[in-house]
C-alpha cells in the first residue's frame, strides 16, 4: 500500500500545491475587488457574486495551468534521480517565483484598474513604451500602497508554509525505479489532457480557447469583466493580438471627422417608430448560392440552391452589391450588430473586445424594447453569449433552452456536432418571439449549412448530394427559412417587424467571380418589412455591406438619438455615396465608384473596376484615375478613425 502511495505521490503534491495557487488567485481577486469596490458595486446580488465566480474559475484554470506548466513538467517528467530534496526545494522556489509573480501582477493591476476600468493587456507595453518615469511613479504608488505589499508578503508565506514537498523527498520508499518512472510517465500522460482543456476554458469550449471577451459571459456590465478575469490570462492571451496601430494619416481628430466620422446625428424630425427588428444571421449563407441575386451568372442560366429566399426576394429591398466584413462566425457578430468590422485581427480576440460597445440591442433597449440572442449550439460556443451579452441583449436562447422546452423535440434534433438543426430551431425562434413583449429585437444565429456539411437524415433523398458539398445544406437551410417565414406570418407580430437576413461570412465555391479577394466576402443584405407601403420591392444599384445593417435598421425606425457605428444608412444614402471596406491578408479593400481599390496601409496596391469580376485587369498604372487618390484618402479615415478608437476605447458617441 505504502508502495503504491510512493508512486503516485509526485502527483498528489503536484495537485495538492496547484490548489494553493488557486487560493492565491482567489485572494488576489477578493484584494481586486476591495480596492476598486465604488466601480463594482452596483447590482451585486448573491446570485450574481456567485455567477461571476463560476467564470473566474475558468479563467484562474487557464492562467494557472498555463503559467504552472514548467512546474508541473518537473514535478512529473519520469526521472527517478530527481526525487532528492535538494531536487523538490527548487520545485518549491520555481512554484513560489511563478505563483508570486503572477500574485504581483494581480495586486499591481488592482491598482492600475480605475484608469482604465479593465485589466491590463500586452497594449501595455507598447502604451508606455517612450515613457521615461515608470519607476518613479511605481514607487510612489508602492508607497501608497503599502498595504498591498504587507498583503503580499503574507500571501507569498503562506504560500510557502502550506507548499507540500513530494513524501519521496524525505521518506525513501524501496521502489524499483522503473517501477517510478512509468508511475510518474502515466501520470504525466494521464494530466495532460485536463490541462489541456483548463488552458482552452473546459474540455466542451467550442472551436477555440478562451479569450479575454469570454468574460462578458458571466457578467452583466462589461466593466464587472475584470472581476472574472485575472491579470496574468488578460495579459498572455493577448501577446501578438494586440495589433491596432494608430495610423498618422491626418493631424488631428477634426481632420480626419471632416473626412469620415462612425458618430451617427440624425436630424430626423420624424416620431421614432417602434417596429420590432429581427436579425437572421444565417451560417455561411454567401450571395453565390442565391439564385435571385445572379441572373447573369453562368450566361443567365444560374438557377441557385434558395427558391424560398428567391421568393422572399421578390418581396424585399436587397442590393446590387453586398459584402460582409470578415470570414468567420466571430467578424460576422460584431459586424452585423454592432457595426463593428474586421481590421487586422477578429475583434472577438483583441483587447478591444473589453471596450465599451453598443449595438442594436443596447440602442434598442434604451428605448423600452426587449431583447434576446438565439443560437440551436451549447451556451457559450464561440463566445456568442458573451459578445451578446455585452452588447445589450438581455436573454439568450441555446441548446439548453431548446431542450427544456416540452414543446419542442429536444436533443433529438441536435445536429450531434454543432447545434440544434435550422428546421426545428428557427420554429422554436419564432415560437419565443410570439411569446415576447413587442417592441422586441431579436437576433438568431443558425448553424446546420456548416463544415462537416451534414443534413438530417430524413431529408438526404429530398436534398442529394449535388454541385459542392455544401450545397445540399444551402437547400436545407432555404427549407428552414421558408418554413420560418411561413410559421412568422401567421403570428400577430409580423406586420410590424423588420426582418433582416446576411450571412456571418462565405464559404465554399464553385464560380471564379466568387473565389477572388473580393468575390470571397459576397454576402446577401436582404430586408424585408411586410407592413409597409411606402417603398417597392427592388434590388437597388448601391453598395451595401453588414456594418450598414445597424445605421440601416436606425434609419428605418427614425432613431432620435446619436449612436456609434462604422456603416452607414444605405437606403438614405445616394447610390454614388455607399461603400464597403474589408481585410484580407494586410490588405484593405474598399469598394465605391464602381471599383475596389486594395490598400496595403501605406499605399493603393490595385484597382479593379466591379465589372471585372475576376478582377483581372489592375487598372491603377494602365487607367489612373483622380477617384483613386478620393479613395484611398477616405479608406485611410476610416483605418485611423478605426484604429484610434479601438485604442482608446471610444466605439460610444
Amino acid at each position: 500500500m505504502m508502495k503504491r502511495l510512493g508512486l503516485l505521490s509526485p502527483l498528489a503534491a503536484t495537485l495538492c500545491n496547484l490548489l494553493i495557487a488557486y487560493g492565491a488567485y482567489f485572494l488576489a481577486r477578493i484584494i481586486y475587488f476591495c480596492e476598486n469596490y465604488s466601480f463594482f458595486s452596483q447590482g451585486l446580488s448573491f446570485s450574481y457574486i456567485m455567477e461571476m465566480m463560476r467564470g473566474a474559475l475558468v479563467f484562474d484554470t487557464s492562467a494557472i495551468l498555463v503559467t504552472n506548466i514548467p512546474y508541473i513538467v518537473l514535478m512529473l517528467f519520469p526521472l527517478h534521480f530527481k526525487e532528492t530534496i535538494f531536487y523538490q526545494k527548487l520545485c518549491r522556489f520555481i512554484f513560489l517565483l511563478i505563483n508570486g509573480l503572477a500574485l504581483a501582477i494581480n495586486l499591481c493591476d488592482a491598482v492600475y484598474f480605475r484608469f482604465t476600468m479593465r485589466r491590463t493587456t500586452t497594449t501595455v507595453f507598447s502604451e508606455f513604451s517612450n515613457e521615461g518615469n515608470l519607476g518613479g511613479i511605481f514607487m510612489t504608488e508602492t508607497l501608497r500602497h503599502f498595504y498591498l505589499v504587507i498583503l503580499f508578503v503574507f500571501i507569498v508565506w503562506a504560500m510557502y508554509r502550506l507548499y507540500r514537498l513530494s513524501p519521496l523527498a524525505s521518506h525513501h520508499s524501496p521502489l524499483k525505479w522503473w517501477h517510478y518512472d512509468l508511475a510518474t510517465l502515466l501520470s504525466l500522460a494521464a494530466f495532460a489532457p485536463f490541462v489541456v482543456a483548463g488552458i482552452r476554458g473546459g474540455f466542451t469550449t467550442a472551436v477555440r480557447p478562451i479569450t479575454i471577451s469570454n468574460a462578458n459571459q458571466y457578467v452583466n456590465r462589461p466593466i464587472d469583466a475584470a472581476l472574472v478575469l485575472n491579470t496574468p490570462f488578460s495579459l498572455y492571451r493577448t501577446i501578438g493580438k494586440a495589433v491596432f496601430v494608430v495610423p498618422d494619416y491626418f493631424r488631428d481628430a477634426a481632420e480626419v471627422d471632416a473626412v469620415y466620422s462612425p458618430v451617427h446625428v440624425p436630424n430626423d424630425s420624424v416620431p421614432m417608430m417602434k417596429k420590432n427588428v429581427v436579425v437572421l444571421i444565417v451560417e455561411s449563407f454567401g450571395r453565390e448560392y442565391i439564385g435571385a441575386l445572379n441572373r447573369t451568372l453562368d450566361n443567365s442560366r444560374y438557377q441557385g440552391y434558395t427558391p424560398h429566399v428567391d421568393s422572399l426576394i421578390a418581396k424585399s429591398i436587397t442590393f446590387s452589391h453586398s459584402y460582409c466584413n470578415g470570414r468567420k462566425s466571430i467578424d460576422g457578430m460584431p459586424s452585423i450588430l454592432s457595426s463593428i468590422p474586421m481590421f487586422v485581427e477578429p475583434f472577438f480576440l483583441t483587447p478591444a473586445s473589453m471596450n465599451h460597445v453598443s449595438g442594436i440591442a443596447s440602442l434598442l433597449a434604451g428605448e423600452g424594447y426587449q431583447t434576446a440572442f438565439f443560437h440551436g449550439a451549447q451556451r457559450g460556443s464561440m463566445g456568442f453569449q458573451a459578445f451578446a451579452r455585452s452588447t445589450g441583449f438581455q436573454a439568450y436562447y441555446g441548446r439548453e433552452d431548446y431542450d427544456a422546452d416540452s414543446r419542442f423535440g429536444g436533443d433529438d434534433d441536435f445536429d450531434g456536432i454543432w447545434a440544434i438543426w435550422d428546421e426545428p430551431f428557427l420554429q422554436y425562434y419564432a415560437t419565443k418571439m410570439s411569446e415576447m413583449k413587442q417592441p422586441f429585437m431579436t437576433a438568431v444565429f443558425t448553424a446546420s449549412s456548416h463544415h462537416p456539411y451534414v443534413i438530417p437524415e430524413k431529408y438526404k433523398d429530398v436534398y442529394p448530394e449535388e454541385g459542392i458539398i455544401i450545397h445540399k445544406c444551402i437547400r436545407y437551410t432555404d427549407m428552414a427559412l421558408g418554413r420560418f417565414f411561413q410559421t412568422a406570418s401567421r403570428q400577430p407580430w409580423f406586420k410590424n417587424t423588420i426582418f433582416v437576413l446576411t450571412s456571418d461570412h462565405t464559404n465554399l465555391s464553385d464560380h471564379q467571380e466568387y473565389q477572388t479577394d473580393l468575390g470571397g466576402f459576397c454576402s446577401p443584405i436582404i430586408i424585408y418589412e411586410p407592413g409597409v407601403t411606402d417603398s417597392q420591392p427592388e434590388v437597388q444599384q448601391k453598395i451595401a455591406q453588414q456594418i450598414d445593417i445597424l445605421p440601416t435598421v436606425m434609419g428605418r425606425l427614425h432613431y432620435p438619438k446619436p449612436y456609434f457605428g462604422f456603416g452607414i444608412d444605405v437606403l438614405n444614402t445616394p447610390a454614388e455615396d455607399t461603400w464597403a471596406v474589408n481585410y484580407l491578408n494586410g490588405i484593405y479593400q474598399y469598394v465605391k465608384h464602381g471599383h475596389v481599390i486594395q490598400f496595403d496601409g501605406q499605399k493603393t496596391k490595385a484597382v479593379y473596376a466591379l465589372t471585372d469580376s475576376l478582377m483581372q485587369h489592375n487598372l491603377l498604372t494602365s487607367h489612373p484615375s483622380p477617384l483613386t487618390s478620393e479613395m484611398e484618402r477616405e479608406v485611410k479615415a476610416i483605418i485611423q478613425q478605426y484604429m484610434s478608437r479601438m485604442t482608446q476605447d471610444r466605439l460610444q458617441p
